[in-house]
């Protein structure tokens, strides 16, 4: 499936990205509905991955403009506090959003947002709090397609059909389970797997190097830096790499050399894009890797 995605992503100042073939947007920070323009009209389901404010300050104008009966769906982390407040801040002022959905979720919930797509949330360690909380999400998007068994492969289309009507679809058939998308939100890196045989991954990286902030100063939620993640994406199977939520102390040159030298100096040989701090960037898919060859 091909993924058309545009997206702002700018540590403590807006993040959000969009996937038009699939209606969805992640986050919604500051300047989406501006960004999108009218394709902000195409978005059906948005996933908010944590209660910051550079993730969601854009969604009560989003609402705004785009509200219709059902429409948009608005999925939040369930113990996030914030998100009642905002439903109920927005129903007053613009009556009119009253028919948009507000979604509480959790880990281990499947949500399906196109016929045979699904989102799935998962806990990430954002959030510094016990866990039994659910405060900060990072998801998978799967596509769902069933696969003929076998052992019925050399059938003939009559037959087969025969087969289908005596036995039921699920019994000649097997589900394959595709993950076309994942995002990390923010999230310190977690190299346990979680993206393994992720198409493409779009990944915070705030900081460029170890020792460029103290990632664990508890005033503040923890984050990726790039040398990790690159780190960590080349010991996973992924296709394609994203990179965003650059803190704004960095120029495009930094990011950019920064990315070259990890991705030499741990082998890393997959297509590399990137959203550089204040910056727009549509059809990311559709860019030149910033990875040089080597």
């Amino acid at each position: 499936m091909k993924l058309t995605i545009t997206g702002f992503s700018t540590a403590l100042f807006s993040s959000w990205y969009f996937i038009e073939e699939l209606g969805l947007l992640f986050d919604c920070g500051d300047g989406a509905s501006s960004g999108l323009l009218q394709k902000a009209r195409k978005v059906k389901h948005i996933f908010i991955s944590h209660a910051d404010r550079d993730h969601l300050t854009g969604l009560l104008q989003f609402n705004q403009l785009n509200a219709r009966q059902g429409f948009p769906k608005i999925y939040f982390p369930r113990d996030s506090g914030s998100f009642p407040f905002l439903k109920e801040f927005s129903t007053h002022f613009d009556p009119h959003v009253s028919g948009t959905e507000w979604i509480k979720m959790e880990e281990g919930n499947s949500f399906e947002i196109k016929k045979n797509i699904f989102v799935e949330p998962f806990r990430n360690e954002h959030v510094l709090i016990g866990k039994e909380f659910v405060k900060s999400l990072s998801f998978h998007v799967f596509e769902t397609k069933r696969k003929l068994k076998e052992e019925y492969l050399n059938l003939s289309g009559k037959e087969i059909a025969a087969i289908r009507k005596e036995l039921g679809e699920e019994n000649i058939t097997i589900q394959l389970h595709k993950n076309i998308l994942s995002y990390s939100g923010d999230t310190p890196v977690e190299n346990d797997g979680r993206w393994n045989d992720t198409k493409v991954l779009i990944h915070e990286a705030t900081f460029l190097r170890r020792g460029d902030v103290d990632l664990d100063d508890r005033r503040q939620g923890k984050h990726s830096y790039l040398e990790e993640v690159i780190e960590m994406v080349a010991q996973t199977k992924i296709e394609t790499l994203i990179l965003g939520h650059f803190s704004s102390r960095y120029s495009a040159a930094e990011i950019d050399e920064a990315i070259d030298f990890f991705c030499k100096k741990f082998g890393l040989e997959i297509p590399v894009f990137r959203i550089l701090p204040g910056e727009i960037v549509r059809d990311i898919l559709g860019k030149e890797s910033v990875k040089k060859k080597f």
